[in-house]
């Protein structure tokens, strides 16, 4: 949807002046007066001085999504902050320690989109001296995340607002709802009819659809928002490619009789690796398929791969290479570390299984037979790595190399459309070859 353009002037209430929260000695001291500042709606006061030593706000992003907002502050030096919700209306306030407005800083309320789900509009000002307030005006009840991440990558110092639902999408819910929406009218008991002749021996065998019951995929766009993933020399970013061959892969699901698919991220957002186990986890998934781009410091280096979990340490030096750099993804993302370590608990307890690792392994070579017809392999068999995104104990799950976004002509290849309708394609294909092969057992996980 496009960014919302209008522009509001607006300050702090004289409520919130009022409230005892917001009361600070230099409030009592100081007169204040509002200012109306180009590009979006401030309040600054005129008496404030300028710190010499104040820290500089270097960028700000926005990432909306069904999920969460994050509102991410990058900056010369780490922040200190405190925060507090105020009701009627929902409103986070923020106060920053040490900072001064500047002009990137303002830009922040503009980068507020319109449609944003959680997210009405921000004001941004000078509370006191070398303190920076935002209030977030909110469109229903969050649970915040404020928290920092050190310098990691291209980024210097991050501060990270994460605006949560109080009341969060239901999974299963909404999984079902896209089902009815691409199935009008009762579509698998359609598909239980076989084909419309009426010849059930009319399916060819390696393509028909098991109908005893509803299929699961789980399809994991690497990377997102904070990152990008590895970037190509043509300036492309994985976490885009990837995203757009898993939309092409949701589609092509989506037409089968007995599949129904759910997406970790739909949008340009971060999902930290163990919260997309728990989104398989959750919708009981028939499969996990993670899909990547890679990237590597040599532009040689070309071909698709299939990765399969390892408990045992990786196959090559090259697969575990690459799952030290994906597993590295959190920090790149940004990852609210106390929140991550519960996660990692109650999600990766029981790590995995010789079963699902050979189930995985199963999927794996059937998927990289079919992706071997269209490009290059860079590696004949299915490589095994501690791939922290693999690790549901329950779910077969592969990590799927689209092709090496660092290479050029790959990188060409990859963001072609042609290319990318048949990568999906062939992943699919790999899909149904794996489930004629090794049929799922007949009672139905979800209604």
């Amino acid at each position: 949807m496009p960014r919302s353009t209008e522009i509001r002037t607006q300050s702090l209430t004289q409520a919130e002046l009022n409230s005892p929260r917001l009361k600070s000695p230099q409030l009592k001291s100081h007169v204040r007066r509002v200012v109306l500042k180009a590009g979006g709606t401030l309040f600054l006061s005129v008496f404030a001085p300028l710190a010499a030593n104040a820290a500089q706000i270097l960028a700000v992003r926005v990432w909306p999504s069904e999920d969460y907002t994050r509102v991410t502050l990058e900056n010369d030096s780490e922040l200190k902050t405190t925060h507090f919700l105020v009701k009627d209306p929902n409103r986070l306030v923020i106060d920053i320690e040490g900072l001064e407005l500047n002009a990137t800083l303002r830009q922040l309320v503009a980068k507020i989109q319109g449609d944003d789900p959680y997210i009405k509009q921000v004001r941004v000002g000078q509370n006191r001296p070398n303190v920076v307030r935002l209030v977030f005006d909110l469109k229903e009840e969050i649970n915040p995340q404020v928290f920092t991440l050190p310098p990691v990558g291209g980024y210097q110092h991050r501060l990270i607002f994460d605006l949560y639902p109080v009341n969060p999408p239901d999974p299963i819910a909404a999984l079902i709802n896209e089902w009815d929406k691409n199935h009008p009218g009762d579509a698998q008991s359609k598909a239980r009819q076989g084909p419309p002749d009426g010849k059930h021996d009319a399916w060819p065998k390696e393509d028909a659809p098991d109908v005893t019951r509803m299929l699961t995929i789980v399809l994991d766009p690497g990377h997102g928002g904070e990152d990008p993933g590895a970037i190509g020399h043509g300036g492309n970013q994985e976490k885009d490619v990837v995203l757009s061959i898993a939309k092409r892969l949701k589609g092509k699901i989506e037409e089968q009789a007995n599949m129904r698919v759910l997406l970790t991220r739909d949008a340009d957002f971060f999902v930290p690796l163990p919260v997309r186990v728990q989104k398989a986890r959750k919708v009981q998934a028939d499969l996990f398929v993670s899909i990547h781009a890679d990237g590597f410091i040599e532009p040689s280096a070309r071909g698709s791969s299939v990765f399969a979990l390892s408990e045992r340490g990786a196959s090559s030096t090259a697969a575990r290479w690459l799952a030290n750099k994906e597993n590295a993804a959190d920090l790149i993302g940004g990852v609210n570390i106390k929140s991550h370590d519960m996660q990692l608990a109650g999600v990766l307890l029981d790590l995995s299984t010789t079963a699902q690792i050979n189930d995985s392994m199963r999927l794996a070579k059937a998927v990289l037979h079919e992706i071997g017809g269209i490009n290059r392999l860079h590696s004949g068999i299915v490589e095994q790595a501690g791939f922290a995104v693999l690790k549901a104990p329950d779910i077969p799950s592969i990590l799927v190399e689209t092709a090496f976004i660092s290479n050029p002509d790959e990188e060409a290849k990859l963001t072609d459309d042609a290319y990318q309708d048949q990568m999906a394609s062939a992943v699919l294909n790999g899909i149904k070859k794996y489930f004629s092969q090794h049929p799922p057992l007949a009672k139905s996980k979800l209604t």
